[in-house]
């Protein structure tokens, strides 16, 4: 499979003003250095702790934030997003490289730059209540990336809508009906249609289903499945919930305080993680069945404050297998066999010894 997307070492701080003048006194850092590929036709989970940085990282893979620096390839050919690494560590400052940055590195576009990405990357956020409009009947909140990005107006438009409504489930009814009318089910449902409705490569769910009852869970979650099927969509899949992740993904990254720690195929992350913080993460997964116990790991201690995280490792004050090293020297991803990647010292040396 090739690669959709391609993040190199993306960052993204918010600023924390002080004083009369409002200077920049410290930085809360959201995502800093996330490096990682998305392949086309995959769902791509990303889990971690609430704060951890995970819907930051996905509206800045979106450009509805801009990053402080780092790369964004969005269905770049792989021998140019190679060059183009290469380049940055070799001669940043080439011409070349801008001149291939400013083509392919979505993380420098501006402006009307962006316009074209809007048609092809879209997002489904987590509460359809904040994020549909209560003014506009459904048949315009659907229409209006229609009509935003001139692909269609009119009647075109409104025949539009009725497919992809149909096709997530909702009759023609629900056109000249406002959003606070339906449930949250059905609401999710309209959010979905809208945000497809411009036949997108890449969507990205927020925790889409976190605001649902068990039982509409598991129809939006068979609905993403089999959309994915129909137009061929690549999702990153947004959640902190692990059994939904589980259920839907085709690999997992696992995210602690704004960098990931370990991502690998379903199946190997789920039963046979390596980092610390992932196999307490999992292991913190109720079992639905009362006869059974699980071993839990054991974590100590608070999760840092993303203003000033630890130097080193960022999960070493709680890691119960820490060393030295983990103190003094941040761990790199490293591929350790499958497909599967971990940033950690302890791990790393144990497989390479």
């Amino acid at each position: 499979m090739t690669n959709l997307l391609q993040l190199s070492n993306l960052k993204k701080h918010y600023p924390i003003l002080g004083g009369i003048l409002k200077r920049r006194v410290a930085s809360v850092r959201a995502v800093d250095g996330v490096s990682l590929t998305i392949q086309r036709g995959e769902c791509f989970g990303l889990v971690g702790e609430s704060g951890c940085g995970k819907t930051t990282l996905g509206k800045t893979v979106l450009r509805l934030f801009k990053p402080d620096s780092g790369s964004i390839f969005f269905d770049a050919p792989e021998d140019v997003v190679e060059e183009i690494i290469r380049l940055k560590q070799k001669d940043p400052q080439s011409r070349r490289l801008r001149a291939l940055r400013g083509q392919y590195d979505i993380a420098t576009y501006h402006g009307a730059d962006l316009q074209p990405l809007r048609r092809k990357m879209q997002i489904v956020y987590q509460d359809p209540t904040t994020s549909l409009d209560p003014r506009m009947l459904v048949k315009d909140v659907i229409a209006e990336p229609l009509v935003a990005q001139g692909i269609a107006g009119g009647e075109e438009a409104k025949k539009l809508v009725m497919e992809i409504l149909e096709r997530v489930g909702m009759s023609d009814r629900a056109l000249y009906r406002f959003p606070h009318e339906f449930s949250g089910g059905q609401r999710q449902r309209i959010a979905i249609a809208r945000a497809l409705v411009s036949r997108p490569k890449f969507v990205i769910l927020d925790e889409p289903t976190s605001s649902v009852d068990v039982s509409v869970r598991a129809q939006l979650l068979n609905l993403f499945t089999d959309l994915q099927r129909e137009f061929g969509l690549t999702y990153m899949f947004i959640s902190h919930d692990l059994s939904i992740v589980e259920c839907i993904s085709h690999r997992v990254a696992i995210m602690y305080l704004g960098k990931l720690v370990e991502y690998a195929v379903t199946d190997e992350i789920f039963h046979n993680p390596l980092h610390p913080y992932s196999q307490a993460l999992i292991a913190s997964v109720p079992v639905p069945d009362p006869t059974r116990r699980k071993r839990r790991v054991p974590l100590t201690g608070e999760v840092p404050s993303p203003v000033n995280p630890p130097v080193g490792c960022r999960f070493h004050p709680r890691c119960p297998i820490a060393m030295d090293i983990c103190k003094k020297k941040e761990p790199e991803l490293l591929d350790v066999g499958k497909e599967h990647y971990v940033a950690c010292h302890a791990i790393n040396s144990s497989i390479e010894a």
